[in-house]
């Protein structure tokens, strides 16, 4: 160490005293004990608290504290005059971007995001609340629907006819001008399973303004009346404002959105769809969709081609050639000739095995799909020419098999045992939920089973079982399965309801005002990840007749956020208990306004 003459000390320096640190130590070991006191004595007294004083303090992980999601308000501006029949994903004013080549600009195509309207569409100059259920049936405002090119060209079939402020609506059609009743009254001789409640739900393929699904409804046949969007018939609208069962759509490209082995019936009443051509496929896509043992009935060319043929501008020649070769696709699809009369012929979907096996043999056609092709996979799920084959094991789902309406619904359907969960007990339980919740909604709702409510969806059902329970109600259900969600829907077919797959994050495959009644249970809860709030909401009010209701069963975290988007859309809504009145699940009912345009007379 230096002094500081800068010399050395040779003489090293003393060590630390020891009693001082010592006593550090001693001071320190007694601050410990101290702290200790004061811990153990605040740990007493936590642990004489109650249990419940506990509980309040700190909440169990197993139900964490969720605020409710909340949404700024927002308010919707009107859509141009324009788009007061908007369907977004059938919209003409898109159809030049695609091909013709088999009409595949009919089918849909949903609009990508960017483009997407944030607006309110609105009804036509001079729209009235619909005419109710029965009425509605034979007679509808002319300005809901104001389509007067249809009314010039089928004018002659008998198809509707314009009087005063209304469209009239006489039952006729291209292939029945006397009238549908006549025209199906033929058809139940032909085919006697439709008056026994055998025949339950039924398909109509290019529907006209669906006189014959409307006529069925009577007979206890629930129809779905398909046709594609168009500029001037909108045949759709017509059946829909009229209250019978319809939905937008065109065999093309594409599968229909509905499962396998659906339908009790299909029908093609000059639908002018080219059956022959493209090596049979439209036939294949309605051998599909049609039941074991189910009817495929068509009238029109070239059937009775023989007294018919100097009418179709062609000759009787071309026509025998079209329907022998209409026959032999039929046979190889397994189809067998069930009944004939005069303008028409009903074939009938086997049920038999052994003619599915011989489609296995090399070089035949229409050959057996493969097993990497799901029967049931139906959405934007491309057409492809060869036969779906229905699964032998499945013994219980051929038409003649399944019991006849109405003992159908309360029966478990056979495929059940193809849900996860799926059984008989499970849908008696479903079932009685929803007896439960149906009679809750019409205390709630009180025009629920009135005429005032006529088109319904149920927007993600399960087993279909809101529709069973309100069955006896003058109205119809379209009975909707998630494109993403457990695939029910065959099960809601084979209790002989009616139903589509969509997904909500697109828009719906029908025109605007066309449902009086929307019912979800749960779809923000199931779909809020995938489809944005905001969007589904105003395709509901798109759809939603003015004056209609909406009927939102919802977990109490998205209630406060749909009331806050549905007030932009000049919704008026109520918050409801549940009918066990739990805290985690709420109702919301509202209804719709009726407004008109800025730029309507109506105002």
């Amino acid at each position: 160490m230096k002094h500081k003459d800068g010399k050395y000390n040779s003489q090293p320096e003393k060590p630390f005293k020891i009693v001082p640190a010592t006593l550090l130590v001693i001071v320190l070991c007694g601050f410990s004990f101290y702290l200790g006191g004061i811990f153990c004595s605040e740990k007493s007294r936590l642990e004489g608290k109650s249990v419940q004083d506990v509980s309040k303090t700190v909440s169990s992980p197993k139900e964490p504290a969720v605020d409710p999601l909340q949404i700024k308000s927002m308010a919707f501006q009107e859509c141009s005059a324009d788009f007061q029949d908007y369907t977004p994903c059938t919209d003409p004013r898109r159809w030049r971007k695609y091909g013709s080549h088999r009409l595949t600009f009919l089918e849909r195509h949903c609009p990508p995001m960017l483009e997407r309207k944030q607006c309110l569409v609105p009804p036509p100059d001079g729209y009235k609340p619909p005419i109710r259920w029965p009425k509605s049936r034979d007679e509808c405002w002319y300005r809901n629907v104001p389509y007067n090119w249809i009314n010039k060209q089928k004018s002659n079939q008998n198809w509707l006819r314009k009087q005063g402020e209304k469209f009239l609506f006489p039952g006729g059609g291209t292939m029945f001008p006397r009238g549908v009743g006549a025209y199906v009254d033929l058809m139940q001789d032909l085919i006697p399973e439709m008056r026994d409640g055998t025949v339950r739900t039924a398909i109509d393929t290019g529907c006209g303004v669906a006189s014959w699904g409307g006529d069925l409804l009577d007979r206890g046949i629930l129809t779905v009346s398909l046709a594609p969007r168009d500029n001037h018939e909108a045949q759709v609208q017509f059946a829909l404002e009229r209250g019978i069962p319809a939905i937008l759509g065109v065999i093309s490209t594409q599968r229909l959105p509905f499962p396998s082995n659906s339908f009790d019936m299909a029908h093609c009443s000059r639908c002018l769809i080219p059956w022959t051509e493209f090596g049979g496929i439209y036939l294949l896509e309605v051998h599909r969709i049609l039941r074991p043992g189910g009817f495929w009935v068509l009238s029109g060319p070239p059937v009775n081609y023989e007294n018919r043929w100097r009418g179709w501008n062609t000759t009787v020649e071309e026509q025998k050639s079209d329907y022998e070769k209409l026959e032999g696709l039929l046979t190889s699809m397994c189809f067998k000739m069930y009944a004939k009369k005069d303008d028409i012929a009903v074939w009938q979907k086997s049920s038999d095995s052994s003619c599915y096996n011989k489609l296995a043999e090399p070089d035949v056609y229409p050959a057996k799909c493969d097993d990497s092709l799901e029967p049931d996979s139906a959405w934007y799920t491309p057409l492809r020419p060869c036969v779906v084959v229905p699964k032998p094991e499945l013994k219980k789902s051929a038409l003649e098999s399944l019991p006849k309406w109405p003992e159908r619904l309360q029966v478990a359907p056979e495929r059940i045992s193809n849900v996860p969960g799926g059984s008989s007990s499970a849908l008696m339980h479903d079932d009685s939920k929803w007896k439960v919740r149906a009679k809750h909604y019409k205390k709630l709702l009180p025009a629920l089973g009135t005429n005032e409510i006529r088109n319904v969806m149920d927007m993600n059902t399960v087993y279909g079982g809101f529709a069973a329970a309100v069955i006896d109600d003058p109205l119809w259900t379209m009975n909707v399965v998630s494109s993403y969600a457990t695939n029910t829907l065959p099960v809601v077919y084979d209790r002989g309801l009616i139903g589509t797959y969509h997904d909500w994050c697109e828009a719906f495959s029908t025109y605007p005002r066309t449902y009086d009644l929307l019912h979800l249970d749960g779809l923000f809860t199931a779909e809020s990840h995938r489809c944005d709030m905001k969007y589904v909401l105003l395709e509901m009010d798109r759809i939603l007749r003015p004056k209609g209701y909406a009927l939102l069963r919802e977990s109490s975290y998205f209630i406060d956020a749909i009331a806050s988007i549905a007030k932009g859309l000049r919704w008026s809504c109520h918050r409801e208990d549940t009918e066990y009145g739990v805290a985690k699940e709420k109702l919301l009912v509202c209804q719709k306004k009726l407004w008109y345009s800025a730029s309507s007379s109506s105002r």
